[in-house]
Formats: structure tokens, C-alpha cells, sequence
């Protein structure tokens, strides 16, 4: 019995990018259709039914929000058989509920799980977030450096001109002074509108060009983020942002003591994990949904960071007789 309730994340990983798959295609439907809620909900009911098929006795700690917030997949919500290995589940049924609404670039459904215990419990308020790929010195940045001195940093570490930087951020107006800033670096900037868990990844990923991410955005999506990471080889830190004192009591609630601390990767996400992502629209991280008579294929990224291995799927799946889901 004893086993059966290690985890064995090799065996977990593929009913893991099935979880993930399910919350894509049920979404696709949606795309383009203007409501977001309609795809969110269509997401988190799919990924709901395909967590309850694991087993595994997995508590959501990154999810859809407080109990009273969210009818399913919300924080500590209890999934799976029970009959497996005790794990934290981080997840984010629908990463661009705007994306997919508007049928616009990466918009992801995203799920990781680890030991119990591996995960940040992030309560639900703004991240200072910093990121950079592998390959480089330890904390070749850090969130005492400007967004200047962060740009040089970096160029020095990798033997190149500030011009040859590229830095990806959310376009928010709170960025502003930020983004100013690192336009005198002479620095390119890819600005996107939603997403930052895509934006994240996107600096260990070669083909996307990015070097570098800043800015703030929700403190859940930072845990998640922090998953891939950990798979990738990238280097990433965090650091909780408070607009009042109902935000400071969410985050003692979730079991935050130190509210100035600066979490690296591994203080975000203490253990090896596994992490899938299924595009939803296009993306530079995965190809979305798409459609031929009778068939919806998607593709999907699975990571462990045990081994740093990362595999793509494609998953062809026929519609006819009703909506497509992972099997």
C-alpha cells in the first residue's frame, strides 16, 4: 500500500497532460465567442471530471479561488480517487479567459502536481515577478537591481549588447515607469495583454527570443510559472504585493508570515513536479486547437522536473456523438 501511495510522477505525468488536454478541448467551442465566463466554466468542468479519474488524493492549492468564490476547483477542494499518493495540485483551467474570448494568442489550460506540501499556497493577490532562462549565473538579477541595471546585468552575463535583450511584460498602466525605463536601455520589449504564465516560460524557451520578464501579476499564476521553471532550468523569483489590509489577511490565511520575502523558484515550488500546458489559440509556447470534420487536435507540453525531460503531444480526437474530452 505503501507504493501505491508514493509518487511516482512518471506514471502521473501523462494522466497529467490528460487532465489538461480535456479543459483544452472543451474550450474550443468558446473560442472567439466573446464570453469569457462561458470558457472558463467549460474548462474547469472538464479538468474537474478528468482530476476526479486519477488516483491520486490531490487538494487543489492554486485554483479558481476561495471555496465561497468558486463552485468547483477552488482552494483546498479535495480531487481524485483518493486512492493514490497524497499530492498539491496548482492549476489554471483556462490561462487567458480574454485570449480565448477574443481569440488571440496563447491562451493555455495549465496544470501542475507535486508532493503535498511542494507548492507555495499564494493567496490571491498581486506578484512582483522576475525571470530568466537557464544557463546563467545564480540571481544574475535580482529585484534590488532597476529595470536598467537588470537589462546590463543580463547583456554582461550573456556577452551581448543591451540592444540584443528582449524583455517580456504584462501592458498594464502600473508598468509604465517601467517600461520607460527600459526603453533607454535600447532593450526590445514584448508587450502582452494576458497570460504571464506563457510569458514566463517564454524565456526558457529558445525559438521565442525572450530573455527576460518583469512585472506584477497574480501571485497564483506566479506558483504555477514557477513549476515550469523548475522543469525548464530557468531561474525565476517572487515577491508578494499587498494593496490593503484585506489582501495581507488573505495571505495569513494562506499561512504567509513574512510579507517582504523574496521567493526564488525553489522556495515557490520546494519539490520535483510535473507540469502540462494544451494550447487553446495559437501560441509560440503550443499550437491551439484545431479543427477538420469530425476531429479536434490539440498539443500539449508535459514537464518533469525530476529529469528535465519535455515532451510534446499532438491528441487527435473525434467529436462525433458529443463533445470531445481526453479519454
Amino acid at each position: 500500500m505503501a507504493a501505491n501511495r508514493k509518487f511516482h510522477d512518471r506514471m502521473l505525468s501523462l494522466g497529467l497532460a490528460r487532465v489538461s488536454e480535456a479543459a483544452a478541448m472543451a474550450s474550443a467551442d468558446l473560442i472567439g465567442r466573446g464570453d469569457e465566463k462561458a470558457a472558463d466554466q467549460a474548462a474547469v468542468n472538464a479538468m474537474r471530471e478528468q482530476l476526479d479519474l486519477l488516483d491520486i488524493d490531490g487538494t487543489v492549492v492554486i485554483g479558481e479561488g476561495e471555496r465561497d468564490e468558486a463552485p468547483m476547483l477552488y482552494i483546498g477542494e479535495e480531487v481524485g480517487t483518493g486512492n493514490g499518493p497524497s499530492v498539491d495540485i496548482a492549476l489554471d483551467p483556462l490561462e487567458g479567459t480574454t485570449l480565448t474570448a477574443k481569440d488571440m494568442p496563447n491562451a493555455l489550460t495549465v496544470i501542475a502536481m507535486g508532493p503535498r506540501g511542494s507548492m507555495l499556497h499564494a493567496p490571491d493577490v498581486y506578484m512582483d515577478k522576475l525571470a530568466v532562462g537557464p544557463g546563467l549565473p545564480k540571481d544574475v538579477v535580482s529585484f534590488e537591481m532597476s529595470p536598467k541595471e537588470r537589462v546590463l546585468a543580463l547583456a554582461e552575463a550573456k556577452a551581448c549588447r543591451p540592444q540584443d535583450i528582449t524583455v517580456c511584460a504584462l501592458e498594464r498602466p502600473r508598468h509604465a515607469e517601467m517600461i520607460a525605463e527600459l526603453r533607454e536601455t535600447g532593450a526590445a520589449i514584448r508587450l502582452i495583454t494576458d497570460g504571464d504564465v506563457a510569458g514566463i516560460i517564454h524565456v526558457a524557451e529558445p525559438t521565442t527570443g525572450i530573455d527576460l520578464y518583469m512585472g506584477s501579476g497574480g501571485a497564483p499564476e506566479g506558483v504555477l510559472a514557477a513549476a515550469a521553471m523548475k522543469c525548464m532550468g530557468g531561474q525565476m523569483w517572487g515577491r508578494l504585493l499587498f494593496r490593503d489590509d484585506d489582501e495581507r489577511g488573505r495571505a495569513e490565511k494562506a499561512g504567509i508570515e513574512d510579507f517582504d520575502r523574496v521567493y526564488a523558484r525553489d522556495d515557490l515550488v520546494t519539490q520535483d513536479v510535473i507540469f502540462a500546458a494544451t494550447g487553446v489559440t495559437d501560441g509560440s509556447i503550443v499550437h491551439g486547437i484545431k479543427r477538420e470534420p469530425g476531429f479536434l487536435t490539440a498539443e500539449t507540453v508535459l514537464m518533469r522536473s525530476k529529469t528535465g525531460s519535455i515532451r510534446r503531444m499532438s491528441y487527435r480526437n473525434p467529436t462525433t456523438g458529443g463533445p470531445a474530452v481526453a479519454p
